[in-house]
């Protein structure tokens, strides 16, 4: 049974290295864009997005520094996931008109 308890944390280093370079390269895709538009929705898009990938290092850092157990660098990577979700929830409702008018009547 060791072993697979071996494997399996060999996968989950796996896979939140996977989603740490993905994700940052989105976040950093996203804030170019935000920066290049001024858009509100961007600028909660790209904040939802590195929430998410910086939960994923903080969880991981977590339980392999042997500062906290897997069960808590679980749980902080799934609340920070929780929040970046809700944070890209909220780029989807905001409304890109009141962005353009705003950039519009700008002097």
């Amino acid at each position: 049974m060791e072993g697979v308890a071996v494997n399996l944390q060999y996968l989950i280093v796996g896979a939140n290295t996977v989603t740490l370079v993905a994700g940052s390269l989105v976040t950093w895709f996203g804030f170019r864009a935000y920066r290049r538009t001024g858009s509100r929705s961007l600028r909660a898009l790209t904040a939802g997005l590195a929430c998410i990938t910086f939960g994923t290092l903080l969880g991981g850092l977590l339980h392999q520094s042997g500062l906290a157990p897997l069960l808590v660098g679980v749980t902080v990577q799934s609340g920070s996931v929780a929040v970046g979700f809700l944070l890209l929830g909220l780029s989807l409702l905001q409304s890109e008109e009141t962005d353009v008018e705003a950039r519009l009547s700008a002097p």
